[in-house]
């Protein structure tokens, strides 16, 4: 059997380019279309077979380490015959391939405030993703030129290769090895994009921030991805929201959760508190007595819902501070109002299983 590298009329050294370009050269000498002869025909199926050898890295290798010339057809290749790929005399053939296709989707992270979370808000983000070169505009080629019709297969992007199988000789079809099966050549591809209708860019644009959002909510925005090869479709964006912590608020669902440090004299006689909230002042009655771990709740000015238009609540946990330093003189008058008071003594009280629950979740919660 002839050698390979002698079919093409390359050197063994050569590279790939030049083992694709000898081909190409052949190709045009020897198709079908172009010489009808049937010692043509011959010549093109060895020519075709060689450059699938040596077209291919680990074929090639195997070939220069003095192994099969290849040619017998596998199983893959008989399933294809008789199980829709291509058949005899090219039946069930499929067309050359799009160089347009639809573009990756992306995913960025977005960090957003609590504040942001109450109403929602609008954000800037930059993403560096493919857009189409405003050059060719997607089509690939230098602008005043076309991709021309490969003329090793016709502008069908595929080849007949008869190889022997069980049944005899097959023939199949396969992507075209000049044109990569897209049917058509770019002589001159685009110098902006080099070919590929499209380029990187980072791109900065507005988003919506949506109210009630929590770590790890997701939006897609359709189309907002990559542009495709070949100035395709572009793909989608997913965009992922982390709330960050906040040292005074958390939250439980739609409300909103925080701590009041209350001295032990307005616990007694009760106060009006005006307290810095997310989203403006809050005033807050305390009403005399009050006792730590008790909850105050201010109706609607927790997180405004997801998809809605209705707020959650603020809940303050009471926490009433004890006093550690004192003067003489107030110690004396708490003496006379322990006197005059005449409180029981410490003991133990009925257990409540809530009140441990209720220590845990408004003290020790993190936000």
């Amino acid at each position: 059997m002839a050698d390979h590298y002698e079919t093409l009329g390359v050197s063994r050294e050569a590279s790939a380019e030049e083992i694709k370009k000898a081909y190409r050269r052949l190709a045009r000498q020897l198709h079908p279309d172009v010489n009808p002869s049937e010692d043509a025909a011959e010549q093109f199926k060895s020519v075709t077979h060689a450059y699938d050898v040596l077209s291919d890295p680990e074929q090639r290798q195997h070939y220069d380490m003095g192994g099969s010339q290849g040619g017998a057809a596998g199983f893959g290749d008989i399933f294809e015959t008789f199980f829709g790929g291509a058949g005899f005399g090219g039946a069930g053939q499929r067309g050359p391939r799009s160089r347009s296709e639809r573009g990756d989707d992306a995913m960025i992270r977005v960090d957003v405030s609590l504040e942001d979370v109450i109403f929602g808000t609008q954000r800037e983000i930059t993403v560096n993703t493919a857009v189409l070169c405003e050059v060719c505009q997607g089509s690939c080629c230098q602008p005043g030129t076309h991709p021309v019709t490969c003329d090793v297969c016709g502008g069908q992007g595929q080849v007949q290769r008869q190889v022997r199988s069980l049944f005899g000789n097959v023939v199949t079809m396969h992507p075209c090895g000049s044109c990569q099966g897209y049917g058509t050549i770019i002589e001159h591809p685009c110098v902006q994009c080099a070919g590929k209708g499209r380029v990187r860019e980072r791109r900065t644009f507005p988003i919506e921030v949506p109210s009630g959002i929590d770590t790890g909510t997701r939006l897609q925005m359709r189309g907002g991805g990559e542009v495709g090869p070949g100035g395709g479709p572009n793909g989608d964006l997913f965009i992922e929201f982390r709330v960050m912590h906040h040292d005074i608020f958390s939250r439980d669902g739609n409300d909103l959760l925080c701590t009041m440090q209350l001295s032990m004299t307005d616990a007694i006689l009760g106060a009006d508190a005006k307290l810095a909230g997310l989203d403006g002042e809050v005033e807050v009655e305390v009403e005399p007595g009050v006792q730590s771990g008790d909850m105050l709740t201010v109706r609607g000015r927790g997180i405004q819902g997801l998809r809605s238009t209705t707020r959650g609540d603020l809940k303050i946990a009471v926490q009433v501070a004890t006093p550690t330093k004192l003067s003489n003189r107030e110690k004396d008058l708490v003496r006379q109002l322990a006197s005059l008071r005449k409180d029981d003594a410490p003991h133990l009280g009925e257990f409540h299983q809530g009140f441990f629950g209720k220590i845990r979740d408004r003290f020790f919660r993190q936000g």
